[in-house]
């Protein structure tokens, strides 16, 4: 049965020229009116011009928002309080970007009355998937389009010749193949593809666009204190910041110390492997001092638990389900882990390096009354150990004498 084409379709639109031939190649094939939503996470470019490019395109709502603070507040920082590394390395910087632009995607088609929404990522990605499973979760009535998945262009020549067809300006170093690809905000940038694809070969020093390389970062460390509130950074050097200015804050700083440069080759939702240059400075710093916080704040079957459970929830977002069931599950236990994470951690940041000097909390679990060498007057009875010793090693012993025989 053939669908009846969308009236009025909400695309996730950066104003660059994949998204500007996307826009009108929406137009023209379904003949629908296209409103467009252009979010601030932090990418550091200037969005006004997406406003003016849109309207050029015969757009007549446009929607241009400031989302940083959310951004952070309301996934960078719950991800942040589960100390979330996909694959052991990976921040998510992407991933975690995803599910806010699907969410405003979705309400601002409520908003306008549109039928149907549309990305610009391709079909060998995560992105489309994480696009999609956020608007299925949020409205499983909408139409989704992916262009790159349904176009007929073969090649980049192809969107170059549409753009000139149609009128939409073509940047002179837009019209040969991009050596890598860019993804960015507040969190991170990435860079993949192209020159990047092989990853035998190093990256080019210009794919870095966050950092200094670490050796030429200062030879004098630089040191600094990071305030926690239930799990959340909420200054630096006694300073309250806003979640997006603190971020931005320590992004400055790693920035400035050659942190939070990573080559990964990660293993997509898709199946294939791919090779991925991210820089991650403000997080870097962020996640370490977080775990620092929590070594004195959080009980020890309560931080190994966490251990455990982090690894499945990296995957959930990495793998676009922000808005499942079982993430918002995990979620929960990791928030009611935090109320006790509040304190101050002290780092001294060098070459790349983020080292951990001090931590200290109103309340802390560390007792040097009880872990002393010294004379702790009675606070622990060191023959309780040998009891304690030998019911723990009695099903060991029982293992050995049985296979002895």
């Amino acid at each position: 049965m053939t669908q009846d084409p969308p009236k009025k379709i909400v695309l996730a639109y950066s104003g660059g020229l994949d998204t500007s031939i996307i826009l009108k190649w929406l137009q023209q094939t379904y003949g629908a009116e296209v409103v467009t939503f252009t979010a601030d996470l932090g990418q550091g470019e200037e969005l006004e011009p997406a406003r003016a490019k849109a309207e050029m395109l015969g757009c007549r709502e446009i929607f241009v928002e400031d989302l940083r603070e959310t951004f952070v507040a309301d996934y960078v920082f719950p991800m942040m309080r589960a100390n979330a590394l996909y694959e052991g390395v990976y921040l998510l910087g992407t991933s975690i970007a995803r599910p806010l632009i699907a969410k405003r995607q979705i309400e601002i088609a409520h908003a306008t009355g549109a039928d149907a929404v549309a990305h610009g990522a391709t079909g060998k990605g995560n992105d489309q998937v994480r696009f999609e499973l956020g608007y299925a979760a949020l409205d499983p009535a909408i139409r989704v389009i992916a262009p790159w998945r349904d176009w007929g262009f073969k090649s980049r020549s192809d969107l170059i010749e549409f753009a000139r067809l149609n009128q939409i300006p073509v940047a002179k170093d837009k019209e040969g193949e991009a050596p890598f690809s860019v993804d960015a905000n507040l969190l991170h940038s990435s860079s993949e593809g192209k020159v990047l694809e092989d990853p035998a070969v190093g990256p080019p020093s210009i794919v870095f666009m966050r950092t200094i390389a670490p050796e030429d970062a200062p030879d004098k460390a630089t040191t600094i204190e990071i305030g926690f509130e239930a799990g959340d950074a909420v200054s630096i050097d006694g300073e309250v910041l806003s979640p997006a200015n603190l971020l931005a804050r320590l992004n400055d700083l790693g920035r400035d110390n050659g942190i939070g440069r990573l080559d990964l080759v990660e293993n997509r939702f898709v199946g294939m492997k791919s090779r991925g240059i991210y820089e991650t400075p403000g997080g870097t710093i962020l996640v370490t001092a977080h775990r620092a916080m929590e070594s004195i704040t959080l009980d020890r079957g309560a931080a190994h638990l966490k251990d455990e459970l982090m690894p499945r929830y990296a995957e959930l977002i990495y793998n676009g389900f922000w808005f499942s069931p079982e993430r918002e599950m995990l979620q929960a236990a990791i928030d009611h882990s935090q109320k006790d994470v509040t304190g101050t951690v002290r780092l001294r940041l060098y070459k790349g390096n983020v080292i951990v000097e001090g931590r200290s909390s109103p309340r802390s679990l560390y007792s040097e009354a009880i872990v002393t060498f010294e004379d702790d007057a009675g606070a622990y009875d060191q023959a309780d150990a040998k009891g304690f010793i030998h019911l723990n090693a009695l099903r060991l012993k029982l293992l050995a004498n049985r296979d002895k025989g």
